[in-house]
């Protein structure tokens, strides 16, 4: 009786150990992606071609990463560093294939603030010429990056706790036009902070509420101390600039090496400012030598992480927000998920392990690599022309006004006002607003769902056929209806349950096998979208989307019930019409107010050589019915 018993506590004991070890190993996979991706990478296929972007890219970031240092008011080798160590650790926790992190415009601006506000020329803390023995830098340099660091160490911590307390599920808040507007006042600040170097001026550190318009008053107020060599060496940077990347784009598809405008143009101009001696002749700033090497890690200053909150939780929201956009983007582009949690994480990480090694708050952004880079005399204004070039994507944005007004004025209002705020206060202060304001809107808007979040578990449910099953009594279009699915929309489709609303109707799709339910639990089934394909009791059987060799598959929504939308919700439709179409599957839209046509249309290309808009469900039914005949005879004429 007690081997007995030993032998069955030992093999409770090896199940439970082996619950943990799977337990841990799952945990592994889930926050450290790269141990996912990196068993099953095709070195043969994969890597020339890698190899070749990462040069590429490298190539690129080498002035980007000086530019963006000098945005941060500390010196060019610093992005460097910032170019070299979170692109690693971005690479080993997070879930953006096609993103790497780095140095960035937006970032390094808010830390400037800091560093600025804290480590000033006109401080008698320090003495410029001395030497710190750390690159051969002054204790000047070292005090300013000393603050770059402890902002870009208490913004990855920022990042860190938010992970911790899942606040990446919070991400449906941050609609589209929230994140375009904050993004592009926080790239109009970042261009009137370059002006000066532009027009060779040297003028005093402006910043906060409405440091904007104090910026161009003193400008104007000073418009003659303009160096027109400066002046002229920029409008020549920014055409070249310009022109050759719009070249680099028009024919990415004809050539296979792009050409690396901006670091041609950085040695271009830096033998010219050292065979010129521009910097004495002409009296233009300089960067001057870039040290070689890189530093032993150092603790950033932990007694400074008081004075520099606002600064990190700006770099921690903005540049959390700015990344995700584009990993979001990419993930939806090349058909993976990206879990928005664990892009906390990684950009945490990226940004508090990196502060040990003299790097200024990074996020993600394309172009973003690693690469260590020594050379001689630079001028400023060449920097701050890859700097506004480099932004052109971003200001581009103000193209969406169309769309947006197009789409819902209210989304457009939300914009305009957004980037308003952004302007006049600071990027994350524009995005607080943005957040808040939607919600608000939405709270007015929709006082008859109350509580508005709580309609989210409610969105879609499986729509009863009887209303059409008396208008196709046949067999064969008994046979033709089990590819079918009928789906109401019974809610406004907003920013608050547009995900869910995807998420659903994907996993509709994804189901391998029907599950039978009976007609009478349909009422439980929409109150907790369970979405799975019922049977109601007729000729039409499963209402099963399975892959069929001989038929399309298709998706009937009936919008009778979506009272409202806004950009959100149309671009979630707009979304689902074409990754359904990419699975072979037609999507079909019921019931649909002439609003909602006109903003489908509006938002973008259906890409449908057939209606996919009808009146009712069984006009939809109907066309589907010729659809399928016109394919077969068709195929019956070529054969």
């Amino acid at each position: 009786m007690a081997g007995a018993k030993r032998r069955k506590k030992s093999v409770v004991w090896r199940k439970i150990h082996a619950l943990r070890y799977e337990d841990i190993k799952l945990w592994c996979v889930r926050r450290l992606p790269i141990l996912k991706w990196a068993p099953s990478y095709n070195l043969k296929e994969n890597l020339i071609p890698d190899t070749v972007s990462g040069m590429m890219l490298a190539i690129q970031q080498v002035p980007q990463g000086l530019a963006f240092a000098v945005l941060s008011s500390v010196h060019p080798v610093f992005g460097l560093y910032g170019s070299l160590f979170p692109v690693i650790l971005y690479a080993i926790f997070g879930m953006g294939r096609h993103v790497a992190t780095g140095t960035f415009a937006l970032t390094s601006l808010i830390s400037a603030n800091a560093v600025e506000r804290l480590v000033s020329p006109a401080s008698n803390n320090f003495t410029t010429s001395n030497n710190s023995g750390v690159l051969g830098l002054s204790e000047f340099e070292m005090q300013r990056i000393g603050v770059a660091a402890a902002v870009s160490f208490l913004g990855g911590i920022i990042q860190v706790a938010m992970f911790v307390l899942h606040l990446g599920s919070a991400t449906f808040l941050l609609t589209e036009p929230v994140i375009s507007a904050m993004t592009t006042g926080a790239a109009t600040h970042v261009v009137t902070s370059q002006v000066k170097y532009l027009l060779g001026m040297k003028m005093p550190y402006i910043s906060g509420p409405l440091g904007f318009f104090y910026i161009y008053a003193y400008i104007f107020e000073n418009i003659k101390s303009v160096q027109l060599e400066a002046l002229l060496l920029s409008l020549v940077s920014l055409v070249v600039l310009v022109l050759v990347k719009e070249l680099n784009e028009k024919f990415k598809r004809k050539i296979k090496v792009v050409l690396p405008i901006d670091l041609i143009l950085i040695i271009a101009t830096s033998i010219g400012c050292y065979c010129a001696d521009m910097e004495y002749t002409y009296g233009l700033a300089v960067v001057g030598h870039i040290p070689e090497g890189i530093p032993a890690p150092k603790a950033p200053s932990m007694n400074i992480l008081s004075e520099v909150v606002t600064e990190a939780f700006g770099v921690a929201l903005v540049g959390y927000v700015a990344s995700l956009a584009l990993a979001q983007g990419s993930a939806k582009q090349f058909k993976y998920s990206v879990d928005d949690n664990q892009e906390l994480l990684a950009h945490g990480l990226s940004n508090v392990i990196p502060s040990f090694f003299f790097c200024i708050p990074s996020a993600a952004a394309m172009g973003r690599t690693a690469l260590l880079y020594s050379t001689g005399a630079k001028t400023q204004c060449v920097l701050a022309s890859i700097i506004v070039v480099g932004l052109k994507g971003m200001l581009m944005q103000f193209r969406d006004l169309k769309k947006y007004w197009n789409v819902d004025k209210i989304d457009w209002s939300i914009w305009v006002s957004t980037y308003v705020f952004t302007v006049c206060f600071a990027a994350n202060v524009g995005l607080l607003y943005g957040v808040v304001c939607t919600i608000v809107i939405v709270i007015f808007r929709f006082q008859s769902f109350s509580p508005c979040i709580g309609y989210r578990a409610k969105t879609l449910s499986l729509k009863n056929m009887k209303e059409v099953e008396c208008e196709f009594k046949t067999e064969a279009d008994c046979e033709s209806l089990q590819q079918v699915k009928i789906v109401s929309v019974n809610n406004p489709l907003v920013f608050l349950n547009a995900k869910k609303f995807h998420r659903d109707l994907i996993r509709i799709i994804q189901k391998d096998s029907a599950s039978t339910q009976p007609h009478d639990d349909l009422n439980k089934c929409e109150q907790n979208t369970l979405l799975n394909p019922v049977s109601n009791g007729n000729c039409h059987g499963e209402l099963s989307l399975q892959p069929c060799p001989n038929e399309r598959c298709a998706l009937i929504l009936d919008c009778s019930g979506l009272t409202f939308f806004d950009y959100t919700g149309i671009s979630v439709l707009l979304q689902i019409c074409m990754d359904f179409k990419n699975r072979s599957i037609d999507v079909l839209l019921a019931h649909c107010k002439a609003s909602l046509v006109k903003a489908m249309q509006y938002s973008g290309n259906l890409g449908s050589e057939n209606p996919i808009f009808f009146e009712s469900i069984s006009s939809a039914i109907g066309a589907i019915h010729v659809n399928r005949n016109f394919r077969k005879l068709s195929d019956h004429d070529e054969v």
